[in-house]
């Protein structure tokens, strides 16, 4: 018996499904073009790469300002358990110095014919044990009862004290992590800054406005070789002066993330360190910077004033007059003199 089939017909809507995921694949091929992961990469006008370098700068210093708030954290948090640390290896020698002592007093009840038993207590291999057998330490003599208590307070602080040593090294771990994927996350935005600004060839980056780093060099240290002296003569007191006198003399050192000096900065490390010098302690954070001292307003703005910049407070400059600010921009440049127009302004503070 022949079996009979019936024709086999295409169906249309699997054609549109086809259609529809050829169409969705190359919109991500597209898309992924500035990840790298992609083949079919579009192609950018000067203008479109230094406007996404800019932004990948941006999101970089975000990054930047997280993981300098989480060392500051990681470290606080290392030097509290090295105190910790510190304060029951004390506690522990004293006990040490206690234990002998009973020892001896022991040592001598055994030559005289016996062992008191708050003795044998005190020189248990299980000093909990004996310490939570309070009948025996009352049999004690006073003498004996005293030193048995004073040990039992020592070890009872040890413990306290490994108790929050172990809450630090948590703590610590933690703030290693986060350091971990903020540096990640650096790395990979400025990566990817470099990759395209490769695009660029050398005729392209010699047109004005076509380079990030040819842009952000505009006012450079040679525009204003007369200014320092009058920015400092302009300052409301002698450490704003010294703190803006500090910042003209590190013009020209490279950026680099998370540091504080003396040789290369981020924005907020050229600023603690700026006033440092100065004998002033900020903050290492702009987030944490803005808050240091009494806000001001831009009409008020004197020369020494913090000037911070983007809604997330994640830029901060030293204002040296005239419109102008010192800062450390980002890896295309190095600490400068530039506008405050450079960068949509936040807001600003007057530390001293």
């Amino acid at each position: 018996m022949a079996a009979h089939r019936k024709p086999r017909q295409r169906s249309t809507g699997g054609s549109k499904a086809r259609t529809a995921a050829t169409i969705a694949l190359a919109g991500a091929a597209t898309a992924t073009g500035f990840d790298g992961t992609g083949h079919a990469e579009p192609q950018l006008s000067p203008a479109q790469v230094k406007a996404k370098v800019d932004e990948l700068y941006q999101e970089a210093e975000v990054a930047t300002e997280k993981y300098n708030g989480a060392k500051e954290k990681a470290d606080a948090a290392g030097q509290r358990l090295k105190d910790l640390q510190d304060q029951a290896a004390r506690k522990e020698e004293r006990l040490n110095s206690a234990r002998d002592a009973l020892g001896s007093v022991a040592a001598a009840q055994y030559r005289a014919g016996g062992l008191d038993p708050a003795m044998q207590l005190a020189l248990s291999d299980d000093p909990d044990r004996y310490l939570e057998n309070a009948e025996f330490v009352e049999r004690a003599g006073n003498r004996q009862n005293a030193a048995v208590a004073g040990a039992r307070k020592q070890l009872r602080e040890i413990e306290q004290l490994r108790g929050a040593a172990h809450i630090e090294l948590t703590s610590l771990k933690s703030r290693q992590t986060e350091l971990k994927r903020h540096k990640k996350t650096i790395t990979g935005k400025l990566g990817s800054a470099r990759q395209l600004l490769s695009r660029l060839g050398v005729q392209e980056r010699s047109r004005p406005g076509a380079s990030p780093d040819r842009a952000s060099r505009s006012t450079g240290p040679r525009d204003t070789l007369a200014a320092p002296g009058s920015a400092a003569t302009q300052a409301p007191n002698s450490r704003a002066a010294a703190a803006v006198s500090y910042a003209y003399q590190k013009l020209g050192s490279p950026y680099v993330w998370g540091a504080t000096g003396p040789n290369a900065f981020d924005c907020s490390g050229l600023v603690q360190a700026a006033y440092r010098a100065a004998g002033v302690s900020l903050p290492r954070t702009t987030y944490s910077q803005i808050a240091a001292g009494r806000r001001v307003s831009r009409s008020e703005l004197l020369p020494g004033d913090l000037v911070f910049f983007y809604a997330g407070i994640s830029h901060v400059g030293i204002y040296v007059g005239n419109g102008r600010m010192i800062h450390a921009p980002n890896p295309s440049a190095p600490v400068r003199v530039a506008p405050l127009d450079e960068m949509p302004f936040a807001g600003a503070t007057r530390v001293v």
